[in-house]
C-alpha cells in the first residue's frame, strides 16, 4: 500500500467551543479494591485512596471516578449492589467517603460516582421484596412464567449462559442480562423511576460531581420480550440494547435530578454506533455529556466477537485511525466524545495496543500521546500511568472475574474448546483480571499494596513496574503522563481545537493536526517497531518545535524524519 495523503480527512463541522469544566478536565478511574489497602486487610479501602490523594494531585488530573463503593455481596465486584445508600465495610464508612470527597474538593478535583441502576443484586431489598410478591415490589424486576427447564426467550447473559434464572421462592425466571446474581430493574415500573431519581438526588446532594452511567444503554426493553437473532455473537443484544423508552427514562431522570447540578454524565454504551451514539448526545436526547462507546476497541476481535476462540488479537492501524477519526468528527466535532483505551473491564492498553516487552516504556509513552492529544476528555485507568501490564494466568481457578470465567464454561458447554488449555491465549489477552492486578506502588512484597495478603495476587511485573521507581525516574511513562496532562491544561488547542487526520493509509503511522484559529498542533505516532520515514506532501512545514517527545532528540521538523519505534512527537507549528 502506497503511504500517501491524497484521502486526508477533515472535521465537517467547527469544534463547538463553549466551554465547561469536564470537557477540559483528565479523569482518572479508580478500582478502589485493587488500590491501596490501608488497614492491612488485603483488600483496597477508601482512606487507602485518600492516603494517595496527593499523588493524583502531582499527576495532574481533576477528576477522580470511583469504581462501585456501595454495600454489595460482590458477585460482581461491587457492581451487584445491596444497598445505594450503604458503604461495603471492606472499603470504609460513610465518613469515610465523606473525609475523601473534602481532600479532593480541597485540592480542586472533583469526584465522579458509578451509577449502577440497570440491576442491582439479589440481596437487595427491592428484590427480596419482589420475590415474595410484596405490595409495589411485585413488579420492581422481570418476572416470567414458565417450565423450570425452559427460559422465558433466547437471550444470552453478557457474562455467558442464558440471560435467565429460575427463582424457587416466586416459582417464576427472573432477566439478568449480566450475572444470574445481577437481577434486571423493571424500567416500566414508575416506582423504580421514582426510587433510583430518590437514590440520585440522595448522593448528588451530598457533593459529588457526577456519574459515570454503568450500561446505561439496556435500561428499557421490549414488550414482549422477543426473541433474539439466533445467529448473533450475543443473542438478543439487539433486543435489550437502545428500547423504546431509553431516551424517555433518562431525560426524564435527568430533568428531575441532574439538571439541577453542575456536574458531568459519562454513560457506558457497549454495542453502540456512531449514530446511535449521538442521538444520546443531542439536546433532549437524554442528558448526558458524553458516552463510552467501544467500536475502536473491537479492532482485535475475532470474526464472533471478543471471545472468538478463533482470530483474535491482531488489529490493522488504518482501520483503528478510522473508526477513530470518525468519532472525533462526528461525534466530538459537534457534541463530545470520552477518550479511552482501557478501564476496569479492558485488558492493559499496553499490552494490547503497545508493545510490553522490547519497546515497553516506548510505546506506553505513544498511547499517553495518543489519549490526552484527541478532542474530547480523556480518562486515565489506574495503573496506566506506569505503564501496568498483563499477567500470565495458568489456569481457570487462578481467575476471578465472572465474566472471564463465564465465558470459557460457555466454549466448552457449547463443544467449541474441550478445555482451558485451549484458550489460555485468549483468556491471558482478554480478562478483565488484567486490569485488576493490585496497582503497584513498589518493588515491596504485594507490590506495596496491601501490608496483608491481597485479594489477588499482584502481577510480578511490580519489581521492575511500579510509582516509586517511576517517580526517582524523571523520564519515566509516569513523567510523561504528567508533562502532557499539564500540556492539555495549558492549550484550548489540545482541547477544542479541530481534529485532521493526515496520511490516512499509513500502516505505521497516525499523524494528526489540531487547530484552533491561528494555532495549530501536529501530533505525529510511530505505532510500530518498524523505523518509519515522515512525509506528508500537502503539508508544508517551515517551522515547528517540539513540545513533547518520547525519545530524545527529536528533530523540530518531522518532514523527512525517519520516526524511531513507537517514537510519539507533539510539534508546535
Amino acid at each position: 500500500m502506497t503511504h500517501d495523503d491524497s484521502q486526508t480527512t477533515t472535521q465537517r463541522r467547527s469544534i463547538d467551543t463553549d466551554k465547561r469544566w469536564w470537557k477540559e478536565a483528565v479523569v482518572y478511574q479508580l478500582y478502589p479494591r485493587s488500590f491501596n489497602d490501608s488497614n492491612g486487610d488485603g483488600v483496597g479501602d477508601i482512606p487507602g485512596i485518600t492516603e494517595k490523594v496527593d499523588y493524583l494531585d502531582e499527576l495532574g488530573v481533576d477528576v477522580v471516578w470511583l469504581c462501585p463503593v456501595y454495600d454489595s455481596p460482590n458477585a460482581d465486584n461491587g457492581y451487584d449492589i445491596r444497598d445505594y445508600r450503604s458503604i461495603m465495610d471492606e472499603f470504609g464508612t460513610m465518613a469515610d467517603w465523606e473525609e475523601l470527597v473534602d481532600e479532593l474538593h480541597a485540592r480542586d478535583m472533583r469526584l465522579i460516582m458509578d451509577l449502577v441502576i440497570n440491576h442491582t443484586s439479589m440481596e437487595h431489598e427491592w428484590f427480596q421484596r419482589s420475590r415474595q410478591r410484596e405490595g409495589k415490589y411485585e413488579d420492581y424486576y422481570y418476572w416470567r412464567d414458565g417450565s423450570p427447564d425452559t427460559p422465558p426467550n433466547n437471550w444470552q447473559s453478557i457474562f455467558g449462559g442464558p440471560a435467565w434464572s429460575y427463582d424457587e421462592v416466586r416459582e417464576q425466571w427472573y432477566l439478568h442480562i449480566f450475572d444470574e446474581n445481577q437481577p434486571d430493574l423493571n424500567w416500566r415500573n414508575s416506582d423504580v423511576r421514582e426510587d433510583i431519581k430518590e437514590m440520585i438526588t440522595w448522593w448528588l446532594e451530598r457533593g459529588i460531581d457526577g456519574f459515570r452511567m454503568d450500561a446505561i444503554n439496556f435500561l428499557s426493553k421490549p414488550e414482549g420480550l422477543p426473541d433474539g437473532d439466533p445467529n448473533e455473537p450475543l443473542v438478543g443484544h439487539e433486543q435489550y440494547a437502545h428500547g423504546p423508552h431509553i431516551h424517555e427514562y433518562l431525560q426524564e431522570a435527568y430533568d428531575e435530578t441532574l439538571a439541577n447540578y453542575d456536574v458531568m454524565t459519562v454513560g457506558e454504551m457497549g454495542g453502540t454506533s456512531i449514530e446511535q451514539a449521538a442521538e444520546y448526545l443531542v439536546e433532549g436526547g437524554s442528558g448526558l455529556d458524553m458516552i463510552f462507546q467501544f467500536n475502536h476497541l473491537a479492532v482485535d476481535d475475532g470474526p464472533n466477537g471478543p471471545w472468538d476462540p478463533e482470530g483474535w488479537g491482531e488489529w490493522d492501524l488504518t482501520e483503528f485511525k478510522e473508526i477513530v477519526t470518525r468519532a472525533q468528527n462526528e461525534l466530538a466535532s459537534e457534541f463530545w466524545d470520552a477518550l479511552f483505551l482501557g478501564n476496569h473491564d479492558i485488558p492493559r492498553i499496553v499490552t494490547r495496543f503497545g508493545d510490553d516487552e522490547e519497546y515497553h516504556e516506548e510505546s506506553a509513552k505513544l498511547i499517553a500521546t495518543f489519549l490526552l492529544t484527541l478532542c474530547g476528555t480523556p480518562y486515565i485507568y489506574q495503573g496506566e500511568e506506569i505503564g501496568m501490564t498483563n499477567d500470565e494466568f495458568e489456569s481457570l481457578d487462578e481467575l476471578d472475574d465472572v465474566m472471564t470465567i463465564g465465558k470459557v464454561e460457555e466454549l466448552i458447554e457449547a463443544g467449541k474448546i474441550d478445555s482451558f488449555e485451549e484458550v489460555r491465549g485468549l483468556v491471558n489477552y482478554q480478562s478483565r483480571d488484567h486490569a485488576r492486578t493490585p496497582m503497584q506502588w513498589s518493588g515491596n512484597p504485594s507490590a506495596g499494596f496491601t501490608d496483608g495478603v491481597p485479594w489477588f495476587r499482584a502481577n510480578e511485573s511490580y519489581h521492575d513496574i511500579n510509582v516509586e521507581a517511576a517517580l526517582a525516574d524523571g523520564k519515566s511513562i509516569w513523567h510523561h503522563y504528567q508533562s502532557l496532562i499539564a500540556l492539555r491544561h495549558e492549550s484550548d488547542t489540545l482541547v477544542y481545537g479541530e481534529y485532521e487526520l493526515l496520511l490516512p493509509n499509513h500502516e505505521h503511522l497516525y499523524a494528526y493536526r489540531r487547530t484552533l484559529g491561528d494555532d495549530t498542533v501536529l501530533v505525529v505516532l510511530n505505532w510500530s517497531t518498524e523505523v518509519t520515514l515522515f512525509n506528508c506532501p500537502s503539508m508544508a512545514i517551515t517551522d515547528s518545535d517540539v513540545i513533547v517527545s518520547n525519545y530524545d532528540n527529536s528533530p523540530a521538523n518531522p518532514t523527512g524524519h525517519e520516526f524511531r519505534p513507537f517514537e510519539a512527537v507533539v510539534y508546535q507549528l
